[in-house]
């Protein structure tokens, strides 16, 4: 089995997903002032929801934030551990090929 990855693919990654963090707030933001008109609309336990969802927003980003911190935290100590194993197999081939004889692997054409 091969895994080939790309040596900025964790770094695009995290970078992505730092974007996706700083959106998310304001997009909840703008999800209820979006459902705002609606909100005359509904009783009950909707609107009860509804509300408590409102009033909860900001904890929720919070949450939310959170959340995807413990993922960019994940992935960062993922780029670290590719990249040491990156330069430690870097290490451990020049390592080998300064000890290796190439002398005792000529082939000579004379019998």
């Amino acid at each position: 089995m091969k895994f080939d990855m790309g040596a900025q693919a964790l770094t695009n990654l995290t970078r992505q997903t730092q974007a996706a963090s700083d959106d998310l707030g304001s997009l909840i933001r703008q999800l209820i002032a979006a459902a705002e008109p609606l909100q005359g609309n509904f009783n009950g336990a909707g609107r009860q929801a509804f509300d408590a969802f409102k009033a909860n927003a900001d904890a929720i980003t919070a949450e939310l934030n959170g959340a995807l911190g413990a993922i960019l935290g994940g992935q960062a100590g993922m780029n670290t551990s590719f990249a040491q194993g990156d330069a430690e197999m870097a290490d451990n081939a020049s390592s080998a090929r300064s000890s290796a004889n190439f002398d005792a692997a000529r082939f000579s054409g004379g019998r």
